[in-house]
């Protein structure tokens, strides 16, 4: 990180904001699958690993979790477009109830990418969720389910986002705000 301008994080949207919304969409996400015998829960590594967390302690249904990774980013700030498939699934989903977790949707191609890689696994029901939504970035037709948050475009992190693989454990979402060095 050396060669990286320092930078400040403001704090944009409190936990207990988070919280707050987390209850209210688990509510929705109840009612929609409603009576499922289980629903098989997607986290789109690794930005998304405090949020499902959260999201399936608030959800009364039979859950069972597994995580797929993809890559659009790496560590730079901007998307590469080009979405790679890292880690896929442990289990099948075909005829089952799935609910796919994302972090952030900015540019939409990762989410729209993985829910027809998925998608193409015929599951009897898909839905998606995202924590954040960059509406303003959007460049796929493509938009989650429920979403957390809309946010402005701006480059966040905290609550599992990274920048560089830092600031994933900050409990709240914050804007980086890159100060000039003193000389």
């Amino acid at each position: 990180m050396a060669d990286r301008k320092p930078y400040v994080i403001d704090q944009m949207i409190s936990a207990k904001s988070i919280a707050a919304r987390i209850e209210d969409l688990a509510d929705e996400i109840r009612d929609e699958f409603e009576g499922t015998d289980k629903l098989v829960v997607v986290g789109l590594l690794r930005g998304s690993f405090v949020f499902i967390a959260d999201l399936v302690r608030e959800l009364d249904l039979p859950v069972e979790v597994d995580f797929l990774e993809a890559s659009s980013y790496g560590d730079a700030m901007e998307s590469s477009r080009e979405v790679r498939i890292l880690k896929d699934l442990r289990g099948k989903i075909e005829g089952r109830d799935v609910l796919i977790v994302e972090d952030i949707v900015d540019t939409g191609h990762t989410l729209s990418h993985v829910a027809r890689f998925l998608g193409g696994r015929n599951p009897a029901r898909m839905k998606t969720i995202a924590l954040l939504d960059k509406p303003s970035r959007r460049e796929v037709d493509f938009t989650a389910d429920w979403i957390g948050f809309s946010i402005p475009d701006e480059f966040v992190v905290g609550y599992g986002i990274d920048f560089a693989q830092r600031n994933r454990n900050l409990p709240y979402i914050g804007k980086v705000r890159f100060v000039d060095a003193p000389e």
